[in-house]
């Protein structure tokens, strides 16, 4: 007897999706015929999922790949027209698989990368046609997209290419299209803050495609820019992105200050009241510290361009006011950079984003309007600086100048920062930053109430270690650049003190610490030959070091004990300006200008740094 057709039929084990079936179908090795309109129609009205895809492809090899040609092609090909005919919601669809077939397939490890990936996408024939066809269709959605998410699946199917073909010959066609406009119009209508980070970042790695082998289009657009409201949007971005990724850092190690009301800085943080961190084995949190900061700060490459090109954005970026409930963006930016600057010695991605944000820092300082207003009353604000690791700086409660915050992130990354591999550049760049700082104080003759003391006390614990460490440290490049600033710093606080520091026991108190470190000094010099470099200053310290040990030599004769008491030593110093002749040279408050091309190798590795967390955040996509 025949079975009834009514039968019940046996239920598979597992459910399929039938996208799922479509990529199985695509990608079988033994089946290169092109697919029908049909499949393709159904391929892109049906949700992508994204996971499965990425699995599929991340399991073929680069020469898998080569294989399949024919069905990557028609894939790509298909995906461009359905982002062209801009119907839904087969293009958002192209766009979710592009975005994941591009971070899936680009990274591979090609013998030849550009040809390779030619071959897997189109052809050497074809390429030319077909990827300007994709790089306008990008454009096109981006800019007049039917809604803000389809322009932002474009950009993100945009940042999955230019990360992914980085170092290939395909950028080119994104300098070819201008893509800067559609960009700022995207974050121009932009709905939430969130929503700038992908353009911008995007913006980032685009102006810096080979920009000191031609003149980047990207570039120029930055120069050029005007529009306010777009900046501010932008700039409010990088807060809220600063501020994220200081979070990760407390949420390793809480370190907030006794006297910091929980409530409010946990809502200034984004963690709410709920979120005390668990204390790591300081194992796991050595570990944990070298993988941050988090991806997201690839927006900072982005950053540090605006801030190099355009002076209306860094006009904005250090004076736009805190929203309700929020920090100011530069108080995010500032927060952010001293938890990555104490802990640069973690990884040296980490030192990476460090030298990156002094950079950033640096190009501010630089722009005298904003040191003054900096180093002034209106630029008042709190700004939590990390306390993950001692010792610490004395805790000043409510809001401060950006000066005083800007010279304790500062002093903070040189105290812990100190290794026999010492990380040459970053220190170069802290004490030269803290060297403009000062040569605008006392220019300006501003009178800055500060903790000086813990200032001068860092500057010569670092000439200490150079001390005692100079056959690890003398034939380190650039070793010589950190010597001269390092010295000419403490000669300029010598000859300009009162012209900057608050009172006199604040001046009082370098010339003490001076003359503490008088034999340091000496060995100091000898040590690095320092006599013999006209740049600096060792015999401007090691003259007034030997002037007042001589007036605490004649002092103490005669005295029924054999040392002062720091009373006396602190009247002896007092008394000895009447004899002190301070032979400082000239310039020492002099400092160059930033010229770009001496960061030249660092900005190629920062750029393949950013590119690389850039296509981390695809993948967690």
């Amino acid at each position: 007897m025949d079975p009834s057709p009514l039968t019940q039929q046996a239920r598979p084990e597992v459910f399929q999706q039938k996208i799922v079936e479509l990529y199985q179908s695509l990608f079988k090795s033994d089946d290169d015929r092109e697919k029908s309109e049909g499949f393709w129609r159904e391929f892109f009205l049906l949700k992508p999922d994204r996971a499965t895809l990425n699995r599929i492809l991340l399991d073929l090899s680069p020469d898998d790949l080569l294989q399949l040609q024919v069905q990557t092609r028609q894939l790509f090909s298909r995906a461009v027209a359905c982002i062209k005919a801009g119907s839904a919601p087969a293009d958002a669809h192209a766009l979710d698989t592009g975005t994941t077939f591009f971070a899936s397939i680009l990274p591979k490890k090609y013998t030849n990368p550009s040809s390779d990936i030619i071959n897997v996408l189109a052809g050497l024939d074809h390429i030319d046609a077909i990827f300007t066809e994709f790089v306008a269709a990008l454009d096109v959605t981006i800019r007049t997209g039917r809604d803000l998410d389809i322009r932002q699946k474009a950009i993100q199917a945009a940042l999955s290419v230019v990360s992914g073909a980085y170092q290939t010959s395909l950028l080119s066609y994104f300098t070819h299209r201008d893509l800067f406009p559609s960009l700022m119009k995207f974050i121009q209508d932009s709905d939430t803050t969130s929503r700038a980070f992908e353009p911008f970042t995007l913006l980032g790695l685009l102006a810096n495609y080979n920009k000191f082998e031609f003149q980047n289009p990207y570039r120029l657009r930055l120069d050029d820019f005007v529009n306010e409201g777009s900046i501010q949007k932008i700039i409010r971005s990088v807060g809220t992105t600063c501020a994220d990724a200081r979070a990760k850092y407390v949420a390793v190690q809480d370190d907030l200050p006794e006297g910091w009301s929980i409530s409010n800085t946990l809502s200034i943080i984004g963690l709410g009241p709920k979120s005390a961190s668990p204390a790591f084995d300081p194992e796991v949190a050595k570990e944990m510290f070298a993988k941050l900061p988090s991806h997201e700060a690839a927006v900072l490459l982005a950053t540090y361009d605006f801030a190099l090109a355009n002076k209306l954005f860094c006009f904005n970026f250090v004076s736009l006011p805190a929203e309700k409930g929020m920090e100011a963006p530069i108080g995010s930016f500032l927060s952010l950079t001293s938890y990555v600057f104490q802990h640069a010695h973690a990884s040296t991605r980490t030192a990476l984003y460090s030298h990156l944000n002094l950079l950033i820092l640096r190009l501010l300082i630089e722009d005298q309007v904003l040191c003054k207003r900096m180093c002034s009353a209106e630029s008042k604000m709190p700004v939590r600086l990390c306390r993950q690791r001692q010792p610490y700086l004395p805790l000043v409660k409510g809001d401060r100048m950006l000066v005083v915050s800007i010279l304790d992130t500062m002093i903070d990354g040189i105290n812990h920062n100190l290794r026999r591999r010492l990380d040459v550049d970053l220190y170069i760049l802290s004490v030269g930053i803290i060297l403009r700082l000062i040569s605008h104080l006392s220019r300006s003759r501003t009178r800055l109430a500060y903790h000086w003391s813990e200032l001068f006390r860092s500057l010569l614990s670092l000439v200490r270690f150079l001390t005692s460490y100079t056959a690890d440290l003398k034939h380190l490049p650039r070793i010589e650049i950190l010597l001269d600033s390092l010295v000419n710093l403490i000669a300029l606080s010598l000859s300009a003190g009162e012209a900057f520091l608050p009172n006199p026991a604040a001046y009082d108190d370098l010339f003490y610490k001076l003359v503490e470190t008088g034999e340091v000094l000496v060995k100091f010099r000898d040590n690095y030959d320092l006599e013999k470099r006209p740049t600096n200053s060792i015999d401007t310290l090691i003259s007034v070091s030997t002037h007042y040990k001589q007036l605490l030599s004649d002092g103490s004769t005669g005295r029924s004990g054999k040392y002062l008491t720091s009373a006396q030593v602190a009247g002896v110093i007092k008394q000895g300006y009447e004899t002190l002749s301070i032979q400082a040279k000239e310039g020492l408050d002099s400092w160059d200008r930033y010229r770009e091309a001496d960061e030249r190798v660092f900005l190629k590795k920062m750029a393949r740094t950013v590119v690389g967390d850039v296509k981390a955040l695809i993948g967690e996509a």
